[in-house]
């Protein structure tokens, strides 16, 4: 991915030097779990979090940031302004409206939100209730790692797939979603999620087209970077290495599969119209 040397965003609020709290005591499989359950509509989490990480020692203080961190900063800074960049002008083409640029939280660890208290181990977030996603770069390190699914682009996927549910929350679809989600039951609130999921993947298809025609983004390999992220972040795929049977009516992101059609889908096209996977599920 082509990302030295250009415009990196104003929109960082970087907190990773404040203070570190430690959350690796719950090892692969636990982070996985937490990962499946996700953290959407400003939902808190966090006493699943501790309870998995129960009996480890917590830190706080200051910590100098790595040659690495500085380096992801300026990444992840690159790629927030491609985002203001590309929906700076699709949004208004598209849907009529002015693009708001979003903040975004570098932290370390533990986080407070508008959407209540986080920790690193549930991976990046958007809250609407302020607008600002939220990310632990450690979690580009996991993907790397533990995940197979390491590559500038496959983290600027993540960072793409945050700014989609950005996009929704500007056009209305979080809210009707989730107020949708509150008079129904389990299974079909668990299924609107997925559709919101998916479509959040699309709009990161929308942007890695975008970014490719303005910029010259995407070096050879990119997209299946991308793709090999999008599985490895597939519900089912989560549930498998956490040693259980996949369960489709428990899915709240969608497959493996899915997630890598929906990404293609609005790479494809570029076009919103074309990530309408509500209308899609209606048949």
């Amino acid at each position: 991915m082509q990302w030295r040397g250009r415009r990196g965003s104003s929109n960082i609020e970087d907190r990773r030097g404040r203070s570190i709290a430690g959350a690796g005591g719950i090892g692969i499989v636990g982070m996985l779990v937490v990962l499946a359950v996700g953290y959407f509509f400003g939902v808190d989490i966090s006493p699943l979090v501790q309870e998995l990480d129960q009996g480890q020692p917590q830190q706080q203080g200051t910590v100098e940031l790595s040659e690495r961190d500085k380096q992801y900063g300026e990444f992840v800074s690159v790629v927030l302004a491609d985002t203001e960049e590309v929906w700076g002008a699709v949004l208004p083409q598209q849907a009529g409206m002015d693009y708001v640029k979003p903040s975004l939280v570098l932290y370390r660890g533990q986080v407070q939100s508008a959407c209540g208290g986080a920790s690193a181990a549930m991976g990046p977030f958007y809250c609407p209730n302020d607008r600002k996603v939220y990310l632990d770069t450690d979690f580009f390190d996991m993907m790397e790692k533990r995940m197979g699914a390491g590559g500038d682009f496959a983290y600027a996927y993540v960072i793409a797939h945050e700014i989609g549910h950005h996009v929704q929350n500007l056009t209305g679809v979080l809210g009707q979603v989730n107020a949708a989600r509150s008079r129904s039951g389990e299974a079909q609130s668990n299924q609107l999620s997925v559709l919101t999921e998916l479509q959040a993947d699309c709009y990161a298809g929308i942007w890695a087209r975008g970014a490719e025609k303005m910029f010259g983004t995407l070096d050879e390999g990119d997209l299946q970077e991308a793709q090999r992220a999008a599985q490895a972040v597939g519900d089912d795929v989560i549930q498998a290495n956490a040693g259980r049977t996949p369960m489709p009516d428990s899915f709240t992101h969608g497959s493996a599969a899915q997630r890598q059609e929906w990404l293609m889908r609005g790479f494809r096209s570029g076009d919103m119209a074309q990530c309408d996977t509500f209308q899609a599920a209606r048949g």
